[in-house]
């Protein structure tokens, strides 16, 4: 059927939006995150700053793991999202690097590697580590005064009563209790340990912290929200046994471009996000069952980091 004059000028008007519209969302910086409590409120935190300093946005939060993230920056389907400078290790096939025990080398060693190849830029990372550790109940922290895991080695060594729920994996990889037991000089017989099937902190921490078969300690994350709010202590690891995996903000250096402050702006923001702020802030979504927008602007509002 021939196309009426009439016609023809809607078919416009409707390709003119359409190409508005395609600005317009061209125009938006898409910020993703990854599927875990974490990832939704380091990406939520993003989006409110951008949002309050006049930078449109449009939301891909907890788009899923950290595979799916990556394919989706590199190819240009994201522009920003919150990653670890520890995954540089498996990104650039370096596991080997001793770099990665570092926290600033780590940075500054992703920072160059995902530029020199993707182009990605590496904004200021928090001062947390949100890394494999073990914790251990508040009270046997402070009775017998463990603060790091060379402290929880020579209590173990002098007889102490320790049980530990881990996973399987923790239990046997190379890189994980093993490294930390040769480490730290101490050794964990059959009956100390809790084997719990899976890889899921929350429920090594609640092994913990209800006594299950007698378990005093969990395998954890650093930044874990359960562990603080479940009443149990995260060691630390001061010879660096492990990667550290500090949260960063990553954006496509053409993104940046187009918006460059956005490096300063959430520069202030991360500098605030240490360990015990981001388990105090986990543990509000992933076990008071807060939502992770709402967690974010009240941070972000109590800060003073947005109006």
């Amino acid at each position: 059927m021939a196309m009426t004059p009439l016609g023809g000028r809607f078919l416009a008007l409707a390709l003119t939006m359409l190409t508005v519209g395609a600005a317009q969302a061209a125009e938006t910086v898409r910020v993703g995150s990854k599927i875990d409590t974490e990832g939704s409120l380091l990406g939520n935190i993003i989006v409110q700053v951008l949002e309050a300093n006049g930078i449109k946005t449009t939301n891909k939060l907890q788009l899923g793991p950290t595979k799916v993230l990556r394919g989706a920056i590199t190819s240009g389907e994201i522009d920003i999202y919150p990653e670890y400078t520890g995954n540089g290790a498996f990104f650039f096939a370096d596991e080997k690097n001793p770099v990665w025990k570092e926290a600033k080398a780590g940075f500054e060693k992703v920072k160059q590697l995902d530029y020199e190849k993707n182009h990605i830029v590496w904004l200021d990372a928090a001062p947390a580590n949100n890394t494999w550790t073990i914790a251990v109940r508040q009270d046997v922290a402070e009775a017998h005064h463990l603060k790091t895991l060379a402290d929880l080695s020579q209590w173990i060594n002098s007889g102490g009563n320790f049980k530990l729920a881990a996973s399987a994996e923790f239990i046997e990889r190379s890189d994980a209790l093993p490294a930390f037991q040769s480490a730290y000089g101490f050794k964990l017989n059959q009956d100390q340990l809790l084997s719990l099937a899976g890889g899921d902190t929350a429920v090594t921490i609640k092994a913990a912290a209800e006594q299950t078969s007698g378990v005093n300690a969990a395998m954890a994350y650093g930044t874990d929200g359960p562990v603080a709010a479940l009443g149990l202590q995260t060691l630390q690891d001061p010879k660096g046994v492990q990667p550290i995996y500090a949260p960063a903000p990553i954006i496509r250096e053409a993104a940046l471009q187009e918006h460059a402050n956005i490096a300063e702006l959430l520069k202030p923001v991360f500098a605030t996000l240490d360990g015990p702020t981001l388990q105090k802030l986990n543990a509000q979504i992933a076990v008071e069952g807060q939502d992770a927008k709402q967690v974010a602007v009240n941070y972000l509002k109590e800060k003073g980091l947005v109006k």
